[in-house]
Formats: C-alpha cells, sequence, structure tokens
C-alpha cells in the first residue's frame, strides 16, 4: 500500500512540475527594436520625458525624441504614458538553487557539505527550469548573482539572466565572487549549564582556520605552479589578482571590522552581505572601498535600543556616507520578488526614487562586476529593459507590461497568472 501512494503523490507532483511549459526563453533578434515615446529612467539618476530607445542587435544603440524609424524590420513598442527601467538586479539569492525549500529535497542543491568549498560553483546546478525564475521577471527582475550556502566558505556565484534554456545559456558574469558566512561573534548568555563550550572562541577558531587557508592559499598562487594541482587553492586565485570579490555574509559591526581585517592581511575586494548594521560603520566602510548588499529593508531592527524604522532608513545612511551598496530580498516566502518595494521603502525613508532605483539597477551592477553592460539605460550597453504602466517601486502602480533581456522581448506569463486565469475561468470572474 506504502509503495501505491508514493507512486501517486511523485506523479501528482511531476504534474504540477509540468505548468508553464509553454514558457520558453525568447529567440534572438538580430534587427532593429524601437521603444517610443516613453519616461526613461536611464538608472544614473536621470529621467528622460517623451523618449524614445533604439536597440539594435540586443545593443542600446540611440537614446533621445524623435527617433526616426530605421529602414527594414523594425519590432515597435509604443511606450507613451509608461515608465521605462533598466531591468532590476537581484544581487544574492538562491533562486534555481532552492525550488521547494524543505519540503522536496530533491528540488534543492545550494550547499555542500564541509567547512571549506571554494571550488564549488553554484553555476552548475543552476537550473534555469526553476518555475521561480518567471514569477520574478514579471515583476522585473531580469538578472540575479545565485549564490551558495554553507558554513565558512561556501563557493562561487555567478551573475545569470533569467531567460535561458541551461546555465551555460543563462551565464552573465562567471564566477564572480567567493562567499564566506562569517561565524556569529554575537555574545548570547549560555542558559545549558552542562555546555562547557564557549562560542565566541568557537566563532574566533573557525576565523583563524579561514585566515590560514587564505595564507597557504597566497603562497601557493603567488609562486611557480606546483606539481600537483590544489583545486581549492586554485579557486580562490581571482581573489588575489581582485578578478574576483570576497562576499562575507554578516551582521553586526564587530563581524564587519573582522571581515574589514581581510582587507588589511590580503587585499581582498571586500562586499558585505546583509549587514544590518553597516549605518554605525558608514565613514569606515568608504574608508576601505568596501560595498555593502543589505539583505532588506523590510525587516525588523536588529538590536533592542534600534529605532523600530532602521531597517528602512539604512540605504539613506550610507548614500549620505559615500558608501557603495545595493538592496536585495532574502526572504524565503517572497523568493525575491518583493525586491523593487524594498527599494520604494527606501525611497520613503530618505532617498528620492532615482536614489531607490539605483540600490537595485546601477549600484547592484557596480557591486557584481556587470556594470560595463547592465544596470543602466545607456548608449552601448545591452538593452535589458522593463517597461511599465506605473510606478515599478510601488506596489500600487507596479504593472510590468513588457522586459527585453540583451534586446529579446521575452515571456511575462509565469504560473500564478495562468493559476489566475484558470480560477477566474473556473468562477466566471471579471
Amino acid at each position: 500500500m506504502k509503495k501505491y501512494i508514493i507512486i501517486i503523490c511523485s506523479i501528482g507532483f511531476l504534474n504540477n512540475a509540468k505548468t508553464q511549459d509553454n514558457i520558453s526563453p525568447a529567440k534572438y533578434f538580430a534587427g532593429y527594436t524601437l521603444i517610443k515615446n516613453g519616461s526613461v529612467h536611464t538608472g544614473t539618476g536621470e529621467v528622460l520625458l517623451n523618449t524614445s530607445i533604439l536597440i539594435n542587435n540586443g545593443k542600446i544603440e540611440k537614446i533621445g525624441p524623435n527617433i526616426a524609424t530605421p529602414a527594414g524590420e523594425v519590432k515597435l513598442t509604443d511606450a507613451t504614458g509608461m515608465q521605462i527601467y533598466p531591468g532590476f538586479i537581484l544581487a544574492n539569492t538562491t533562486t534555481g538553487l532552492k525550488e521547494i525549500a524543505n519540503q522536496v529535497r530533491g528540488t534543492d542543491d545550494y550547499r555542500e557539505l564541509g567547512d571549506l568549498n571554494p571550488n564549488v560553483r553554484s553555476i552548475v546546478a543552476y537550473n534555469t527550469d526553476s518555475k521561480i525564475t518567471n514569477t520574478l521577471r514579471s515583476n522585473g527582475i531580469l538578472f540575479a548573482n545565485i549564490v551558495p550556502q554553507g558554513n565558512l566558505i561556501a563557493g562561487t556565484s555567478s551573475v545569470v539572466n533569467f531567460d535561458a534554456w541551461t546555465w551555460e545559456d543563462a551565464v552573465y558574469k562567471l564566477d564572480n565572487g567567493l562567499h564566506f558566512y562569517m561565524p556569529s561573534l554575537l555574545v548570547r548568555p549560555n542558559r545549558n549549564t552542562d555546555d562547557k563550550t564557549d562560542p565566541l572562541k568557537n566563532s574566533n577558531e573557525k576565523i583563524e582556520l579561514v585566515k590560514q587557508f587564505f595564507r597557504q592559499a597566497k603562497a601557493y598562487n603567488s609562486g611557480e605552479k606546483p606539481l600537483q594541482t590544489n583545486l581549492k587553492m586554485e579557486a580562490v586565485k581571482g581573489l588575489f589578482t581582485k578578478q574576483q570579490k570576497l562576499f562575507v555574509h554578516c551582521t553586526i559591526v564587530k563581524e564587519m571590522l573582522t571581515a574589514i581585517d581581510f582587507i588589511k592581511e590580503f587585499g581582498f575586494d571586500l562586499t558585505l552581505v546583509g549587514a544590518s548594521e553597516s549605518w554605525l560603520i558608514a565613514p569606515l566602510l568608504k574608508q576601505n572601498n568596501v560595498s555593502v548588499i543589505l539583505s532588506q529593508t523590510h525587516s525588523l531592527p536588529n538590536a533592542d535600543d534600534d529605532d523600530i524604522d532602521q531597517s528602512y532608513k539604512t540605504p539613506s545612511l550610507l548614500q549620505k556616507a559615500g558608501v557603495l551598496y545595493c538592496i536585495t530580498d532574502e526572504d524565503e516566502t517572497t523568493t525575491g520578488r518583493n525586491l523593487m518595494f524594498n527599494a520604494g521603502e527606501a525611497a520613503a525613508n530618505g532617498l528620492n526614487k532615482e536614489e531607490a532605483l539605483q540600490t537595485i539597477t546601477l549600484n547592484a551592477a557596480k557591486i557584481l562586476g556587470i556594470a560595463d553592460k547592465s544596470g543602466s539605460i545607456e548608449v552601448g550597453k545591452d538593452a535589458n529593459i522593463i517597461i511599465s504602466t506605473g510606478d515599478a517601486l510601488d506596489m500600487r502602480t507596479n504593472n510590468i507590461t513588457k522586459a527585453f533581456i540583451q534586446g529579446r522581448d521575452i515571456n511575462l506569463d509565469d504560473k500564478h497568472k495562468q493559476l489566475n486565469k484558470k480560477y477566474v475561468e473556473k468562477y466566471g470572474l471579471k
């Protein structure tokens, strides 16, 4: 009897997994695309009214009013009265690695065993058939940094576009950084009288283990090629040449100061992830060229004596200090879909709308190393563009009607829309 139950459940799961089979990646278009007469939010702080964008072979060729329609095959999009933005970027996510978290183990592949896994590459586990990615791009999120999770050194992340057949097609920036999950340095009272371990001492020992690994890797990569290849040490070579970043996941000031020690000893290009207390040491972060990925603004304050709205105000405090930062959405209940509303919340708490837009476009692109080709609407960059009938940072008016990834007009259907249509028809709703 148990065998039959398992088979029935499995068939049911597979049937559910078949939804959205009609959504395929867009085909490459070699001709011209002209988006006409919209309000263009460039991502650089400018807003250009009644402006058109000419796309040629996936690149932005012209931006301005009254662009003449080129000869030959041209795809026209009338954006009159609409808002045009750069595609949004989710700077820290396990999307494509984690489908049904803690429920269906076979859909999750986001961490490996062990503490030191620098040679683990998240990109090779990335699932382009994830049902989550379609719901994200319906909200204007076209790119994401796919990040592994782990105890200490979890592996490398890669930036992907959300319109691809395979992970090779999806790659936008390969192995852009290594992720280190800082052990907690927050001292908590130990209520277990039988536990004689010192958690703070244990954390410091783990940090020293990571430093010792980097010291060995520096020696390994600075000399002649050794007779035997060490994959773990080979994997961090880009940190020492600054072709890669070190992303340190941490929260409190003490942990961030420990992360800055890695700059002083190894000269790494450092980005803090989470960093809810980063506003307390903003001048120090600026002085050391440390960038920040804020987990989200939709959260409670980190400390009991913080202002209740501290999470909402932190972006503006980093902005005033001149720190390069961006905002992401790590809430597993939304799986990133509230990214633009996190930015909108920051706009209501000290940032202007264009500064808030930059926190999920150009700033994120700079931190992830893709600003040379994405993150803003500028001539010469890839045409990664979304069009909304209203303010895309406002949950009341956000309505993405068109999206282009490298000039490809992508399908914005998703499982949510399909289920909505199904039950509207079933119950005869308008």
